[in-house]
């Protein structure tokens, strides 16, 4: 079990949403937060908030998840600020959907931008910072149960949450060995404003092939969203998660018959055929090495043959 009492956190998007529900439930959890913004509005609504319940103010930093040296220079302000920082979570995303088979490179372009870059540029500025002091942490990639499940309007998205997931899993093996864990957190809908990221697509990416964008449309599609989790129960299922330093946060129980068809459809795929020795042996030591590094043993290229 974490101990997350005077903790230092980074929550990127953290002043709104989900963002701000982590955010809170790690404010009461006695963590001291570092929060980014886009919107100015959000920001001191968020500020309000943390006033109003007597919890320390954050530190609020302007930054577009997108921009690596505005990455870079966030995570020296943080550090300078607070001493150190223990746990990130990468959180901001857009929603943006429309047939990928008429996708421009706009759409590929910003979208994963935001969704796999903006958690690769909080990994690459923040990381270095938290194995230096030596003290563990822990990395929550926020990405969505479109990680597990695709579907016809939302390719680039799901494409950004697969990378997330795979990115994550991966990651986690390599920061055991300094006691950092790392869990991806997959939340299902969650009552926010996601649905209207269309409608602040940046002017840099304003050539998209996925349709125009109707406002009346999209703001029916939002009213699916208000049906979503309270955002603040999401953030004390994600702080939960991190204490007990679980690989994978799940906040919604409605899946089970998703995963069931994912898992019967996967084996009833595999062509039912003798294995060779020498490959069968190949996968046991892929196997026995991720237990290993689970366990917190560093793995090199010679653990695998």
């Amino acid at each position: 079990m974490r101990e997350l009492q005077g903790k230092v956190a980074f929550v990127s998007a953290g002043v709104s949403g989900l963002g701000l529900g982590i955010a809170k439930a790690l404010a009461h959890a006695g963590v001291r937060l570092a929060l980014s913004y886009r919107n100015s509005a959000h920001r001191d609504a968020a500020a309000e908030w943390f006033a109003a319940t007597g919890h320390p103010a954050p530190l609020m930093i302007q930054l577009d998840v997108q921009d690596r040296s505005a990455f870079a220079a966030a995570a020296i302000q943080v550090e300078r600020h607070f001493g150190k920082v223990h746990l990130l979570v990468n959180n901001a995303g857009v929603s943006v959907f429309g047939p990928t088979d008429t996708a421009t490179y706009a759409d590929y372009d910003w979208i994963m931008g935001v969704n796999f870059g903006g958690v690769v540029n909080g990994l690459v500025s923040f990381l270095p910072r938290i194995k230096a002091h030596g003290e563990g942490g822990h990395v929550v990639n926020v990405a969505s149960m479109a990680a597990y499940l695709s579907g016809p309007q939302a390719g680039i998205y799901t494409a950004s949450k697969f990378a997330v997931r795979g990115l994550t899993e991966s990651l986690r093996y390599n920061l055991a060995p300094h006691d950092i864990g790392v869990s991806l957190m997959c939340p299902g809908l969650t009552r926010t404003n996601a649905w209207n990221s269309a409608l602040r697509r940046p002017e840099a990416f304003g050539d998209s092939g996925l349709g125009p964008v109707d406002p009346a449309q999209l703001q029916t599609f939002g009213g699916a969203f208000e049906l979503g989790m309270d955002p603040d129960e999401v953030g004390r299922k994600t702080v939960e998660g991190i204490r007990e330093n679980r690989a994978v946060i799940f906040s919604h129980p409605e899946f089970a018959d998703d995963f069931r068809e994912i898992y019967e459809a996967s084996v009833a795929a595999l062509p039912v055929e003798p294995v060779p020795e020498g490959r069968a042996h190949i996968e046991r030591l892929r196997r026995e090495a991720n237990r290993a590094a689970a366990d917190g043993r560093v793995i090199g290229l010679d653990d695998l043959t």
